[in-house]
């Protein structure tokens, strides 16, 4: 008895010695991960990729092409061609080396996130009319090629425009189905600038010319920008990012309404080869119509003439070139006098200045090297409301190269080929 009390304290005092050295030890590990990054998390962070964006092709450029109906015999040379045309003309781009992408591929690289061919195209259809699907895509099945289709929604087979010639929602579906694109053109298909003349379907079917101002506008663009929007994706189930204007016609207002109903691009009929710079909210195409066969070759002229493509060209901005008139700006004649300075691009090779205007192609414009600008009275009357320019040159070995769009007051220019409306 007297052994086991004797014990007693001996054990006790062994325990406490433990503990102590327990809460020294965990102390110790505990001022260590305070003055020192946890072991474990080195090794995580080291292991997670790390993420950014690819080195895109800035000197890429795109022609974009916008067709209508695909037909044999020709009615309104404004908006039709015939199947072989199309067919042929498919065929060329490939036989150019012009590969045809995708819109999104399009606007992937636009917001640098996705390399596209140097020399590349991209095929539209407007409207909705049943020879696209019917005519269109098989040729496009056959190549290979993508193709993006801008529906009007009344303009759908039912719809208060859609006749016998529109496609059908079931078609829109197939085509959703097998790949194909599907973009907003508006509800009705109208000029949308505010005061101008549009139609309104009335009670019984009955259409009145009219025009809209002030709220009664503001809610009539809703429907025409944003509602067909929703209808394209609330019946086919898809995302709608890209807007196509009716005629091209459009003003600061269409673009505000388009951009804050969620569009990423809009898109024009003032076709001009497409740059990494080119602006989203004016996208120019190439109108393919009958009774304008050399446009299509003209485009393609413009970029490409093998599978090797083109030199790199260096884009300058507008803006240092102090272009007359100015990127944006709308003026109050059809016959402007453009200008640009090329003095901030450095010393420019004799010879290499060549001035491009949408309508008229290479025009003779005037170069004087000791100031560095280049200039051209324009003598043939402009019959569009937007005039795109491009110019370019050589300093130091390099191509150099400027886009900029400027509109004409309506009223100074001309008109554009009628679209036949309704699909009846």
């Amino acid at each position: 008895m007297i052994t086991r009390f004797a014990i007693l304290p001996l054990f006790l005092a062994l325990n406490l010695s433990m503990c102590k050295k327990q809460e020294n030890a965990s102390s110790s590990s505990q001022q260590a991960s305070a003055s020192s990054p946890t072991p474990v998390a080195t090794p995580l962070a080291a292991a997670s990729p790390k993420i950014t964006k690819p080195v895109v092709d800035q000197t890429a450029q795109v022609l974009i092409f916008c067709y209508h109906r695909l037909v044999d015999k020709i009615r309104y040379p404004g908006t039709e061609i015939t199947p072989a045309a199309f067919e042929a003309q498919m065929k060329e781009l490939k036989d150019r080396g012009i590969t045809v992408i995708s819109m999104q591929d399009l606007l992937a690289w636009k917001k640098g996130e996705k390399n596209i061919p140097p020399r590349s195209a991209v095929v539209t259809f407007d409207d909705g009319w049943k020879s696209q699907y019917e005519v269109g895509r098989p040729i496009m099945k056959k190549y290979g090629y993508p193709f993006t289709m801008f529906i009007y929604t009344e303009g759908v087979r039912g719809g208060s425009l859609g006749g016998g010639e529109a496609i059908t929602w079931e078609q829109l579906a197939d085509m959703r189905d097998n790949g194909v694109d599907i973009e907003a053109h508006t509800a009705t298909h109208q000029d949308l600038r505010e005061g101008h003349n549009i139609m309104l379907a009335g009670p019984g079917g009955k259409r009145t010319r009219t025009k809209l101002t002030g709220p009664q506008y503001e809610q009539w663009m809703q429907n025409e920008v944003v509602g067909s929007k929703q209808l394209l994706e609330q019946r086919l189930g898809i995302k709608v990012n890209c807007f196509a204007v009716p005629f091209g016609n459009y003003n600061e207002h269409v673009k505000e309404i388009a951009r804050n109903s969620g569009y990423e691009a809009m898109f024009t009929v003032y076709g001009q080869p497409i740059t990494f710079t080119s602006s989203m909210d004016s996208i120019g195409r190439y109108a393919i119509e009958a009774n304008k066969p050399k446009v299509f070759e003209d485009a393609v002229k413009m970029i490409a003439t093998s599978s090797g493509g083109g030199a790199a060209v260096a884009e300058i901005g507008a803006k240092d070139l102090a272009t007359q008139p100015a990127d944006g700006e709308t003026v109050h004649t059809a016959l402007p006098l453009i200008k640009a300075n090329l003095s901030p691009i450095g010393t420019i090779e004799p010879g290499s200045v060549q001035l491009r205007v949408s309508g008229l192609g290479v025009v003779p414009a005037n170069y004087d090297p000791k100031s560095g600008t280049v200039s051209y009275q324009v003598t043939q009357k402009l019959h569009e409301k937007s005039c795109s320019v491009i110019i370019s040159a050589k300093s130091q070995g390099k191509k150099v190269e400027a886009h900029w769009t400027f509109g004409i007051e309506e009223g100074a220019a001309g008109g554009t080929s009628p679209i036949p409306m309704p699909k009846k």
